[in-house]
This record gives C-alpha cells, sequence and structure tokens, in this order.
C-alpha cells in the first residue's frame, strides 16, 4: 500500500495524488489518501482555508486518517509507523519513482516526471464526475468550438498575505503582455477566457486586443469548476500557480500553444526547472 499525504489548495492535491496513483501502480499496491493535514493546526493556520477537493473527480482511491492513527499511542504500540518520504527539495528526485511499497508520500511532487509514465491512468482518474453547472455547460460548448486561450491570474492571498507573497509573488501586466504576444504568433483568431479571483483587477491592468469573456460566475468553493473550464481551452496562458498547470495539463495535446512564467517564486534560488513541461513555452 501506498499512502499520499494531501495537503493545499485543489492543484496541489492533484500533484499529491498523481505521484501517489504513480507509484502505487508501478508497485501493484492501492492508493490511499491521507487527509489528515485538513485538520491539523498547520491546515487550519494556513493563510488560505483548505479542505479535501477531489470528490469532483473520479478517483478511485479511499480517504484514511493515518497521520492521525500514527500518532496515537495504540499506534506507535502496534507499529503502525510507516516510513515517510518526505521531499528533500523542489527539484524532481528520480528515487522517488522507485520508493518501495508502505511508504507515505509527503511533499508536492510539482512535476510531471513524477508521474508522466502513468498519464493516461492519472488523466482518466482526474476526469471530472460531477455535472457542470448550467453556466459552466454554455461555456463548454461555447471554448470547444473556437480558439479559445484560457488566461489565469492569481491574486487573492498572494497579495493579501505577506507571507505568501514575499514567497510566491505575483505574475506582472508585462508578463501576460509577453504572453499575449506569443499567442497571437501562433494562434489565428483567440478567443480568451480569463479565470481569476480578482477580476476587476485584469480588467484594469491587462490588454489582450481579442475578444475576452471573463468567466466570474464561480465561487471559490466552485473553483473545480474554473478547472473544467480551462482544460477544455485549446490554448493556455499560466499563472504561477498549480492550478493553471492542471489546467493546462488535463488535456494537453501537441497542437495546444502553453505559455508559463520564468519566474515562478519570487526566491530565485528556488529550482524550478522541472516544474514546466519541455514541450510549453516560458517567458
Amino acid at each position: 500500500m501506498i499512502v499520499t499525504r494531501l495537503m493545499g489548495g485543489l492543484g496541489n492535491q492533484m500533484f499529491q495524488y498523481a505521484a501517489g496513483l504513480r507509484l502505487a501502480h508501478r508497485r501493484g499496491v492501492p492508493l490511499r489518501i491521507d487527509t489528515s493535514w485538513f485538520d491539523s493546526a498547520e491546515g487550519r493556520g494556513s493563510a488560505t482555508p483548505r479542505t479535501y477537493a477531489l470528490d469532483c473527480f473520479a478517483v478511485t482511491s479511499p480517504r484514511w486518517r493515518l497521520a492521525r492513527l500514527r500518532h496515537t499511542r495504540w499506534g506507535r504500540r502496534a507499529g503502525l509507523l510507516p516510513p515517510v518520504l518526505r521531499e528533500k527539495s523542489f527539484a524532481f528526485d528520480p528515487g522517488v519513482l522507485d520508493a518501495p511499497d508502505g511508504v507515505v508520500l509527503e511533499g508536492y511532487w510539482q512535476s510531471e516526471d513524477y508521474f508522466a509514465d502513468a498519464a493516461q491512468i492519472v488523466r482518466r482518474e482526474l476526469t471530472f464526475c460531477t455535472p457542470p453547472s448550467s453556466r459552466t455547460r454554455e461555456l463548454l460548448e461555447e471554448v470547444r468550438s473556437r480558439e479559445s486561450v484560457s488566461l489565469h491570474v492569481r491574486r487573492g492571498d498572494y497579495v493579501t498575505s505577506r507571507a505568501t507573497n514575499d514567497f510566491h509573488g505575483t505574475c506582472s501586466p508585462d508578463y501576460y503582455a509577453a504572453a499575449v504576444a506569443r499567442v497571437a504568433s501562433a494562434v489565428p483568431d483567440p478567443h480568451y477566457y480569463v479565470f481569476s479571483d480578482d477580476p476587476q483587477w485584469c480588467k484594469d491592468n491587462l490588454v489582450l486586443d481579442a475578444p475576452t469573456t471573463y468567466v466570474d460566475h464561480n465561487p471559490p468553493e466552485r473553483g473545480a469548476e474554473d478547472l473544467r473550464l480551462m482544460a477544455a481551452c485549446r490554448h493556455h496562458v499560466l499563472a504561477n500557480s498549480s492550478f493553471s498547470w492542471w489546467g493546462a495539463w488535463l488535456e494537453d495535446d501537441a497542437s495546444h500553444v502553453v505559455v508559463a512564467p520564468r519566474t515562478w517564486f519570487r526566491d530565485p534560488s528556488i529550482d524550478t526547472g522541472d516544474l514546466v513541461p519541455a514541450r510549453w513555452e516560458r517567458v
């Protein structure tokens, strides 16, 4: 059995699930999802409150509370302390691919390299299983009928939380101008679908010079609906966010133009060379 510990928002949970799913498939053993973080002091004290968010997908692995069990007196006496494989750094660690049965994965695992050889399985399990809202259904028909470009602007706690801003930073209007120029050079008649937690900032600061739809009908607790629409778009302009990373990856195709920011974290010492697939462009 492989256990993957979930933490963070939807995009992070998808990375953690994908890495665990690939390893469990490689070992021929079941995968279990540890959701203890969401009830922990760390989880409750995060800048943005988070909850388990994978129930919108056709995931087959059940949820456990392994972390809670491990720290009980009975758990220690019973020997229920499986080895924890913690992420050493942000760079891809090939040793994780050969981890043995029985480990608990604890980290973010933000690289396609952790599950590229099981991409078909990951995409199958990360297929939306909940019905879209009526407005989302309308937009799905639109984006699939034209040269749609999802453009994601992540602000929220990236702006309001000092610690989060110091770590992540935000993508500037100059980045989006360069990304849009790249799309314009390769995509005839693009239509932009802008996804953001701050649509007014987008309207005030982005110059797109193309037909644009601001997708603002989904509240934060229905963020998966935005992800569903992102994934249906043909082309993508990413923010420095795992959310839009998955919006581009779920229905990835060689003909798609995907542009990602070269600067993913404010701290330049963090190695993000393995985060963005080589087939995508960074500007």
